[in-house]
């Protein structure tokens, strides 16, 4: 029995892999479209992200236009000859954010922020519901009175005289050492 199941399980495994990975590989050429892959990617996946720590995404972020094609083109010879408005219409066409823009704050700490006071206010108003309905009160040993009577039956009694509370109490002066 044990057999068929580890011999399922490994034929499972063997054509998850050989299909997977050649269906895996179509379905993101379809969701790429026409844009050209330029590089390996932070993942390995011909996949676009704006990360600042691996700068070069696996594929161009637009694809590619008559327009962009003939500045391409433009862009093989000397890069003097290009205008300001002609090297970021290439940039665009590559990237979508640039460096100032990725490290710009967005203001999302804000909504954490807001999201972790609200959880935070409505289970401090759980507990003190949940102390007001279900909770009992607290026994009468709870008391000042009670506790220090406690405290002097324990010490009359000698409980852990060794480390114990007994242990540190001066019973010629009736106090903590």
């Amino acid at each position: 029995m044990a057999n068929v199941n580890l011999a399922t399980v490994v034929l499972r495994n063997a054509l998850r892999t050989k299909i997977g990975v050649r269906h895996n590989h179509e379905m993101i050429l379809q969701k790429i479209g026409k844009r050209e892959v330029v590089g390996h990617g932070w993942n390995g996946m011909p996949v676009y992200a704006d990360r600042v720590d691996y700068p070069m995404p696996a594929i161009r972020f637009k694809e590619a236009t008559p327009d962009v094609l003939a500045l391409r083109e433009k862009e093989k010879g000397d890069w003097k000859k290009l205008s300001m408005q002609e090297k970021k219409a290439l940039y665009r066409a590559s990237f979508c954010q640039t460096f100032s823009e990725m490290k710009y704050p967005t203001g999302e700490w804000k909504i954490c922020l807001g999201f972790g006071l609200i959880a935070m206010s409505m289970s401090l108003g759980l507990m003190l519901m949940m102390k007001a309905f279900v909770y009992d009160p607290l026994p009468v040993t709870f008391d000042e009175e009670h506790q220090k009577a406690q405290l002097k039956r324990m010490l009359d009694l000698g409980v852990n005289p060794i480390t114990g509370l007994s242990s540190k109490w001066d019973y010629e002066n009736n106090k903590w050492k």
